[in-house]
């Protein structure tokens, strides 16, 4: 049953969609136009062209950290260990992997593997490829850091290295499934250079790159020497850059693409209502909060952050801006993370609390909140202004300001500028607390400008003290309930991709990290 609140809320959502572009409602008017039609792709043949959004410029793992890499050169290269589009954490060009104690990883390597220039794959290799991430090179990119528990890599024999470690790693087998952890040839990059090795990437997996126009085009075509016999089942993949969702969409429904990424909520219903198109949602690790400065009034007391929790309404946010596409989230982590406490509910709606506790901090009516956001990010704009009407509801201004993606990320955040609150979105690519926790929470990380507690930096320690994950799990759940109470953000969702798929191709299924996998892919 809607109460006068939530008819308030839909009726300002209701103005904030008819003041957009009125891109959605075109789309679906285009939609609404093919709906029924016969599939346009007829003469492809064994080849699947897919519509992106963006492409890395930089095709050398160790310089990137963009989905967009993933996406394309998950295909490409591969690592010792891999994750599944199940999200499975399995041996990848390693056979097997054993700690023979805290500091010891010892890994034997399958045989027999090739690159796509016809170096072999071996023990010479992964040592190549880990001094490279871990030297002056890989010194200047952002994957650097992800790697430096390890000391040195040591080649045993042909066939079997063994990671020597500076401290225990809880979290390292799933860093080596990363993609700033896959292997390259040593003598190609040697040889021909990095400045090369950028625009034209050599690794192991099931399809070569065979043309790259920036900003354009990525051609793979299939590696007849792959090493799992019978993939990849494709001959060619065309990745094709398409900023804009609008192109993308009239692309698929044209037939010039197959696949799409990043399908928006409001083209759902266009997808759905074609008679050739598939419309897939898969559930990913990013999630997006409202995260407080606790060094400013009256967000410094942690009963305000309690109260502006319970004052907004986050579950009609969830149905009424984003279609219904995302998870409630009560910590800042998704469902999909080690470390997440299912027992966790998130904060409920409750408006007079919020009153209660604002009262009981002594927070006189009217008081004005700074809120920093990202400035292209439509949906969230839209939930900036849902949040607004919410707290003034339980007696608060707030001023939402946007601004650059980059700057609020490299400047105001760590500087502690971007005023009471502000959006943080978060991948947690590790699908492990550790990482959001360490560099949420820990103090003096760089986006963590102002929270400090004790008990909280007590647990941290201990969680990567052990590398026993009942043990993990334990202090995980501890500390997912004292961040519950001290609440610094308004956890809001995790976020859900939509992707669209011509009826055409078989056997796709959309990843939980944008990182695809294309060997078992098929078409009709």
């Amino acid at each position: 049953m809607l109460n006068g609140r939530t008819v308030s809320l839909l009726l300002i959502l209701i103005l904030v969609l008819a003041a957009c572009s009125g891109g959605g409602g075109g789309e679906q008017s285009q939609g609404d136009t093919q709906k029924n039609e016969s599939n346009p792709v007829t003469d492809r043949g064994n080849e699947v062209v897919i519509g992106v959004t963006a492409e890395p410029q930089n095709w050398d793992p160790i310089d990137t950290f963009l989905l967009d890499w993933s996406t394309v050169a998950n295909s490409v290269f591969e690592g010792l260990m891999e994750r599944t589009l199940d999200l499975e954490l399995k041996p990848g060009l390693a056979e097997s992997y054993e700690y023979l104690d805290d500091k010891t990883l010892e890994f034997k390597l399958r045989e027999g593997i090739e690159f796509h220039n016809g170096e072999p794959f071996n023990a010479e290799a992964v040592k190549f490829s880990f001094d490279r991430l871990l030297g002056e090179e890989g010194q200047k990119g952002p994957q650097y850091s992800n790697y430096t528990s390890i000391d040195s890599v040591e080649v045993i024999d042909d066939y079997t290295v063994q990671f020597k470690l500076n401290t225990p790693d809880p979290v390292l087998l799933t860093k080596l499934a990363g993609y700033g952890a896959v292997i390259v040839p040593p003598g190609y990059v040697q040889e021909e250079g990095d400045e090369n090795f950028n625009n034209n990437p050599v690794g192991t997996g099931p399809f070569k790159m065979t043309e790259y126009k920036r900003d354009q085009t990525i051609v793979l075509e299939k590696n007849d020497k792959y090493w799992q016999e019978g993939l990849p089942k494709l001959d060619k993949v065309t990745f094709k850059v398409i900023p804009e969702a609008s192109t993308r969409l009239a692309e698929l429904q044209t037939g010039k693409i197959d696949i799409m990424k990043r399908v928006e909520v409001a083209q759902a219903d266009s997808v759905k209502d074609s008679g050739f198109l598939e419309l897939m949602e898969v559930g990913t690790p990013t999630v997006y909060a409202l995260r407080f400065d606790t060094s400013k009034k009256p967000v410094d007391d942690v009963r305000v952050r309690q109260a502006i929790n319970y004052a907004i309404d986050k579950q009609a946010i969830l149905d009424e801006i984003m279609g219904g596409y995302g998870t409630l989230i009560s910590t800042f982590q998704s469902e999909l993370s080690f470390g997440n406490n299912p027992d966790l509910e998130p904060y409920p709606y409750d408006p007079e609390k919020a009153k209660q506790l604002l009262k009981e901090a002594g927070v006189a009516e009217g008081t004005a909140l700074d809120v920093y956001i990202p400035g292209d990010d439509g949906n969230f704009k839209e939930i900036a202004q849902a949040v607004a009407f919410y707290l003034e509801e339980a007696g608060l201004k707030m001023n939402i300001n946007s601004v650059d993606q980059t700057t609020l990320i490299s400047d105001l955040i760590p500087n502690a500028n971007a005023g009471h609150m502000y959006r943080m979105g978060w991948g947690g690519w590790t699908l492990d607390f550790d990482n959001t926790a360490y560099l949420m929470y820990h103090e003096g990380e760089q986006w963590n400008p102002s929270f400090k507690d004790e008990k909280v930096e007590e647990l941290l320690a201990a969680e990567r003290n052990t590398v026993d994950e009942n043990e993990r799990e334990a202090i995980f759940k501890e500390l997912t309930e004292v961040l519950y109470e001290l609440a610094p953000e308004v956890n809001l969702y995790q976020a859900v991709d939509l992707y669209a798929v011509n009826n055409r191709v078989k056997n796709f299924q959309p990843p939980h990290e944008d990182r695809m996998r294309l060997e078992e892919v098929t078409v009709e």
